[in-house]
């Protein structure tokens, strides 16, 4: 497990390296988004990775691994806006974004590390279209919830199908930034990296 911790860690730098360096380009003019429209937000993202899997083919010169990252920051940001609530301005500096970031990335980690204790690193053998379309399930999950105001009999809230969120997109990256771990089954996907 000690290679997933390293993994995660590095595509993890990734995305926080993005999510620091748009902060500096707009601040966090995200605090005004719901969290309703942040869940509208990774679904476009993860629609696109389901049609550029299934098309192989792209007209906008970005691939996969862009939106992966973006489903990762804009889960977060869903997670920051769950705890603070959405705000009519930016309300808070750029280092209290980074700071609120890293604290629920760690706990993201923390939840994936129990997980892949539990699965067994189940997730290695999977394919990356199979994390896409549990990150869409997830959403119509979420969406769901959100629906029903929050409300759930049984299942997990919506922070907790945001963290999930996270984690598959973050064993997306994995998979897609180290093809030597890839079979494959992933070659098409890596191709439109």
């Amino acid at each position: 497990m000690n290679i997933t911790n390293i993994q995660f860690d590095e595509v993890a730098g990734i995305c926080r390296d993005i999510f620091a360096r748009k902060l500096q380009d707009y601040g966090a003019s995200w605090r005004i988004l719901r969290p309703t429209s942040v869940t509208d937000q990774i679904f476009i993202k993860a629609n696109r990775i389901r049609t550029l899997e299934t098309k192989k083919e792209k007209m906008v010169d970005e691939g996969i691994f862009p939106e992966f990252i973006a489903i990762v920051n804009y889960g977060i940001i869903g997670l920051i806006q769950l705890k603070l609530g959405f705000a009519d301005t930016v309300d808070i500096t750029n280092e209290k974004a980074l700071e609120l970031y890293d604290g629920f990335l760690e706990n993201t980690k923390q939840l994936m590390y129990a997980k892949n204790h539990d699965y067994d690193e189940a997730w290695r053998s999977m394919r990356v279209s199979s994390y896409t379309d549990l990150i869409l399930m997830k959403i119509y999950r979420t969406k769901e919830i959100e629906c029903n105001d929050g409300q759930t009999l049984i299942s997990e809230g919506v922070d907790a199908n945001y963290m999930d969120m996270i984690n598959y997109a973050i064993f997306g990256l994995i998979k897609l930034h180290f093809p030597e771990d890839c079979t494959d089954s992933n070659k098409q996907v890596n191709d439109l990296h």
